[in-house]
């Protein structure tokens, strides 16, 4: 129903546009089809490379990192892998729902998303580059712990 309703909105919206300057709404939606076309490819391409590593990957392995009898270790299992992965956060909620289907525990999915959006692991040097390197490790030292909290919490509710 809500996807009902955003898309309405978006066609009103788009209706509205067109009322107030059509040559400069037709030109937007140029620059739209053409972003759209590069993501797609990206975004086939990062499914296709996910679809892949979960087919290669046993399900017992997963089952038995992620969704182990210790939920605590599950979980900082899941948030080490979502400190060091790079992958957009629209590409890392299809992959989550492949985990938990693979048997991960919903902490450790929470812990995976978080430390995935909120540590920078990967990018730190462009971060001790512009916020020096103090800040940057006790951002990301903050933002780690942070996250497993947060883990914890979606665990608790969920």
């Amino acid at each position: 129903m809500t996807t009902i309703l955003l898309i309405f909105g978006a066609g009103g919206f788009l209706a509205w546009s067109f009322k107030k300057d059509v040559p400069k709404t037709k030109d937007t939606l140029k620059n739209a089809l053409v972003m759209m076309k590069e993501m797609l490819i990206e975004i086939v391409g990062i499914m296709a490379i996910i679809g892949w590593v979960l087919a290669i990957i046993p399900e017992s392995y997963i089952r038995n990192l992620l969704g182990s009898a210790n939920e605590f270790v599950s979980t900082l299992w899941g948030a080490l892998i979502g400190t060091v992965t790079i992958i957009p956060a629209f590409i890392a909620f299809p992959l989550s729902k492949s985990l938990y289907t693979s048997g991960a525990n919903l902490t450790a999915i929470a812990a995976f998303i978080t430390t995935l959006t909120m540590v920078g692991f990967a990018t730190f040097p462009i971060e001790k580059k512009y916020f020096k390197k103090k800040f940057s490790i006790v951002r990301n030292i903050t933002a780690f712990f942070m996250a497993i909290i947060i883990a914890i919490l979606m665990g608790v509710i969920l």
